[in-house]
C-alpha cells in the first residue's frame, strides 16, 4: 500500500514537472528547432533570388563551402576573436567581481558604473568606438598627436582591426562576466573564508581553495554564455570593419549575411548551419572538460 502510495506520489510529481516545463520547451521547438530544421532543408537546396527553380542539391552547398578559403580564414578570425576576448573578458571580470564583492564605500555606485557599458546597446557602442578609432579626427589618434607620436590608422590594416574590434568588445561584455561571477561569489558562505582564516591560510590559499573551486559552476555557465556569443559575433564587426580591410575581420556570421545579402540562401544557410555545429561542439567540450554536473553536485 505504502510502495502504490509512493508511485502515485511520484507519478503525480513528474507530471507536473513535465507541466511545468512545457513553455519552455514549445518556445524551444517553435523559436529554436524549428527555425535550425527550415535553415538546413533550404541549405540542401540551391536557392537564389534571381533563379525560380530551387532544385534538391543535397550536400552540394556544403561541400562548396568547406573547400572554399573564404569560409576556413573566417572561422580562424571567429575562433581567434573569441579566444581572445573570452580570455580578457574572463579574467577582467573576475577581478571586478572580486573587487565589487568586499565591503567598500560606495560599492552600489561602483556596481552600477561598472554596468554602463552592458546597458549600451551593441551598435551604439560599435559607432562611438569607431569615431574614437577614425584616423582624421578620433580620440586616439588625437591623444597620440599630443605626445607627439605619428597616427595611427586602427581600422586600416588586419592585425590592428583585429585588436580594435575586441577592444571595443571587451569594454562592451566584461560587466557581463562581472554580474554572473559576483553573483557567484556572493553565494559562497563566508563561515568557509573566517574558518580558513583562523587556520592561517593566506589570501591566495583562500582563492585557490574556496573561491575557485565553489565559483566553478557559475564560471562554467559565464563561458559557456559569453563563447556562444563571441563565436555568432556579427553586429560589432560589421559596424567597426564591415568585415574589413579587403576581408581579414570577416567572422562566419558576417560570411553567411553576405551570402544572404546576395540572394545565395543556400549557401548562407549552409553557412549558418556550420555555425550551429561549431557552437554546439564548442558547448559540449565546455561541459565535459569543466564537468559541469559534477559541479552542480
Amino acid at each position: 500500500m505504502d510502495n502504490n502510495l509512493t508511485s502515485k506520489l511520484k507519478y503525480r510529481e513528474a507530471k507536473l514537472g513535465y507541466l511545468m516545463i512545457l513553455p519552455l520547451l514549445t518556445v524551444v521547438l517553435v523559436f529554436i528547432i524549428l527555425p535550425v530544421l527550415g535553415t538546413f532543408w533550404i541549405s540542401l537546396h540551391r536557392d537564389v533570388t534571381f533563379i525560380p527553380e530551387k532544385p534538391f542539391v543535397g550536400l552540394k552547398n556544403y561541400l562548396r563551402v568547406l573547400s572554399a578559403r573564404e569560409f576556413w580564414y573566417s572561422t580562424f578570425v571567429t575562433v581567434s576573436f573569441s579566444f581572445v576576448s573570452v580570455s580578457l573578458e574572463t579574467i577582467l571580470g573576475l577581478s571586478f567581481a572580486l573587487i565589487l564583492n568586499e565591503r567598500l564605500k560606495g560599492r552600489g555606485v561602483l556596481r552600477a558604473i561598472v554596468l554602463i557599458p552592458w546597458a549600451v546597446p551593441t551598435i551604439i557602442s560599435a559607432r562611438t568606438w569607431e569615431l574614437m578609432y577614425n584616423y582624421s579626427y578620433g580620440l586616439f589618434n588625437w591623444i597620440l598627436s599630443i605626445l607627439g607620436v605619428s597616427p595611427v590608422n586602427w581600422l586600416g590594416t588586419p592585425i590592428s582591426a583585429f585588436f580594435a574590434i575586441v577592444i571595443a568588445d571587451v569594454w562592451k561584455t566584461t560587466p557581463f562576466m562581472t554580474l554572473l561571477l559576483l553573483a557567484g561569489l556572493q553565494a559562497i558562505p563566508q563561515d568557509l573564508y573566517e574558518a580558513a582564516l583562523i587556520d592561517g591560510a593566506s589570501m591566495f590559499e583562500r582563492f585557490k581553495s574556496i573561491t575557485l573551486p565553489l565559483l566553478k559552476p557559475v564560471l562554467i555557465v559565464a563561458l559557456i554564455l559569453r563563447t556562444i556569443d563571441a563565436l555568432r559575433v556579427f553586429d560589432i564587426i560589421y559596424v567597426l570593419t564591415g568585415g574589413g580591410p579587403g576581408g581579414a575581420t570577416t567572422s562566419i556570421s558576417l560570411l553567411a549575411f553576405n551570402y544572404y545579402n546576395l540572394g545565395d540562401y543556400g549557401i548562407g544557410s549552409a553557412i549558418s548551419i556550420l555555425t550551429f555545429v561549431l557552437v554546439l561542439s564548442f558547448t559540449i567540450v565546455y561541459l565535459k572538460v569543466g564537468r559541469f554536473r559534477e559541479g552542480l553536485k
